[in-house]
């Protein structure tokens, strides 16, 4: 469906960005319709135009100011709005990726005490984990996929005392979100499990194998099973 080009709004983002918001009735719809409108934009990229990144409900527009400006880059996005979908730049179909996860107490520190802020035993929270379906929202910082869709009694809440050293691939939650730690790092997000693939490797050419809107499920393994896969890099052989 077209959008009207009245409803889109285009604000000024330092000199050589716009930030875009589209209409929807709700927060999942807005998400949805970023998504598209991403896809859209990267297919017939206006001229000028560097990259677009999808946050939770708007789209950051980069653009090179030597060649392009503000207005320009405006009216294309109020245009591209517009246009009806025909194939080209419709957001592709979502894949679907079966990430495995491990939840021993090394990898899950936090799983126990979240299961316990839930009235669930510990099997029963990562029976909550695995049966969700996620969808990713946006890619964070360090391109850690951050996703929506967690399927618990109610939101989860952030540790009162952040963490100083979260290992790489760490399954974090909060609220009624998801995310995978790329690299170590600090977190104020619940860390229930940890994936042994390797999430984002920025010696690839393309850094993730997933974008915003794809859809994951989280598998449960042992620790034989996430030997075998330590480190691999995850791809599209790793999708459900």
């Amino acid at each position: 469906m077209p959008i009207l080009r009245e409803t889109v709004t285009v604000e000024p983002y330092g000199d050589s960005a716009v930030m875009v918001s589209i209409p929807a009735p709700d927060a999942a719809a807005r998400r949805c319709e970023i998504v598209a409108f991403r896809s859209r934009l990267l297919a017939r990229r206006p001229h000028g135009v560097v990259d677009v990144v999808s946050g939770l409900e708007s789209l950051l527009v980069s653009f090179d100011p030597l060649v392009t400006s503000f207005e320009h880059v405006e009216y294309a996005a109020r245009l591209l709005a517009e246009l009806p979908d025909s194939g080209t730049g419709a957001a592709q179909p979502a894949r679907r990726f079966a990430i495995p996860v491990l939840f021993d107490a090394e990898a899950a520190p936090d799983l126990d005490e979240v299961a316990g802020e839930l009235g669930l035993t510990a099997d029963e929270a990562i029976e909550r984990i695995c049966r969700s379906q996620f969808s990713i929202s946006l890619l964070a910082a360090a391109m850690a996929p951050m996703m929506d869709g967690l399927d618990t009694p109610r939101p989860v809440r952030r540790r009162a005392e952040p963490r100083t050293d979260v290992p790489a691939g760490s399954i974090m939650i909060a609220g009624v979100n998801a995310i995978i730690q790329p690299f170590p790092g600090p977190t104020g997000w619940r860390v229930v499990g940890r994936t042994p693939h390797t999430i984002v490797d920025i010696h690839r050419e393309r850094p993730v194998s997933f974008d915003p809107g794809d859809l994951v499920r989280f598998t449960r393994i042992d620790r034989a099973g996430a030997a075998r896969l330590d480190g691999a890099f995850l791809t599209e052989e790793g999708v459900s």
